[in-house]
């Protein structure tokens, strides 16, 4: 026999945070009448679309603090959440629930479907058994606190307004994502919202020496934008519009912030090898010696695919049928240079939209991190990408909307 419903709680929002806060409400508080509002047709589209359609739903990343080191903005509020619901938890969770997942050699976890859609079912199959109801095309546009609500003064509620439909609720779950009209609509509610800018984009450059060079990538390549003292490295890629992979998308989540106010125009030192000059220019004497009859071009050194080679070898001002015993000490050090703090002028930025990500969202010193609370409304809760928080790719976004939910699940 199922409990009398003696409480009613509304989550805005149909995606991972919202589904998730909503079924573990369900499981803690079975006594919560929980109904979900999606403004769209469907619910988890980020979900569906994660991954390239496989949905990358955590990282296996298994200590707190390592793992609060993935996020920009939210590093100091997740530590706590994250020493009580974290990666190995959500993966723990759906395999509970029958949903095998593997672990990739970069870390990232997807299902052994590799098919977002398994990830779906099990959250909507979950919720539907916990009794949480979901309406879509509910686009709310205005919530009233219980303080201004025009329900009775003994028994106040959130009013909550979409389209056509009025609901009235105890507690309210926010979980809208960059949400611009309901960020609006939050700031009307006293809270303080961070404007929101892009993170997670790549580098465009009209640098020549990249020319024909769209596809080629490298293991290990580090970055800095030297007059904003930002660093990164990891695996770079070169586009056909600039630069991307995991290297510059980090450098971009840092730098969002700094970043935008310069409308993406600045200057990217690259160093191709993640080695020291002096190393290169070591091992350019060496090679000066051993391969002295060979031409510079003819091979690629360092590992370097060969048309990146021959392009850097060209900026440095040497011939493409120069000998290696004919290299100067002038073209050695362009060389090097070349390899280890090339410049380039960076005139813009590229987004992939299906998973265009945002920093910003409502201010952190807002919200109390052991449930999630709101510190202005305390029967509001708020999780996911609605709040300023962000990390780089790897499945770490899903993991603060899985953190987020369960701990607002288990509060009062």
């Amino acid at each position: 026999m199922s409990k009398r419903k003696t409480s009613t709680t509304l989550v805005i929002g149909g995606g991972a945070a919202g589904f998730f806060s909503a079924i573990r409400r369900a499981a803690v508080h079975p006594e919560e009448d929980i109904t979900i509002l999606e403004r769209g047709k469907s619910v988890l589209e980020k979900v569906r679309i994660s991954g390239g359609g496989r949905c990358n739903v955590t990282h296996g990343c298994w200590e707190p603090r390592e793992l609060s080191k993935f996020y920009p903005r939210g590093e100091r509020e997740l530590l706590g959440p994250f020493n009580q619901f974290a990666c190995g938890d959500t993966m723990g969770w759906f395999g509970d629930r029958g949903v095998e997942l593997k672990i990739e050699e970069d870390g990232r976890v997807f299902p052994v479907t590799d098919s977002s859609q398994t990830i779906i079912d099990c959250l909507w199959n979950t919720a539907k058994r916990s009794g949480v109801k979901v309406m879509t095309k509910c686009r709310v546009s205005e919530i009233l606190a219980p303080s201004t609500s025009l329900a009775p003064a003994a028994s106040p509620q959130w009013t909550v307004k979409a389209g056509e439909h009025t609901f009235r609720a105890d507690r309210l779950i926010v979980t809208s994502g960059s949400n611009p009209a309901v960020w609006k609509i939050l700031e009307g509610l006293g809270h303080t919202v961070v404007p929101p800018v892009p993170s997670l984009f790549a580098f465009d450059t009209k640098d020549t020496r990249l020319r024909g060079l769209s596809g080629v990538s490298l293991p290990w390549a580090q970055l800095a934008i030297n007059d904003d003292k930002l660093k990164a490295e990891g695996p770079l890629l070169i586009t056909h519009r600039g630069l991307s992979g995991p290297a510059v998308l980090r450098l971009s989540a840092w730098g969002a912030r700094r970043l935008a106010p310069r409308k993406y125009n600045f200057t990217l030192t690259v160093n191709w090898l993640a080695m020291h000059p002096v190393d290169v220019e070591k091992q350019l004497d060496e090679l000066k010696m051993s391969d002295a009859k060979r031409q510079i071009t003819t091979r690629a050194s360092f590992d370097l695919p060969i048309r990146l080679w021959k392009s850097l070898v060209s900026a440095a001002g040497i011939p493409d049928d120069q000998q290696w015993s004919q290299l100067r000490k002038k073209q050695r050090a362009a060389l090097t240079e070349q390899l280890t703090s090339a410049r380039f002028h960076i005139t813009g930025k590229s987004t992939n939209k299906d998973e265009f990500t945002t920093a910003g969202g409502v201010a952190l010193r807002e919200v109390d991190f052991k449930s999630f609370r709101s510190k202005i409304h305390p029967t509001l809760f708020l999780a996911g990408e609605v709040l300023d928080i962000d990390a780089i790719t790897g499945g770490f976004n899903f993991q603060a909307a899985w953190t987020g939910g369960w701990l607002i699940g288990e509060g009062e």
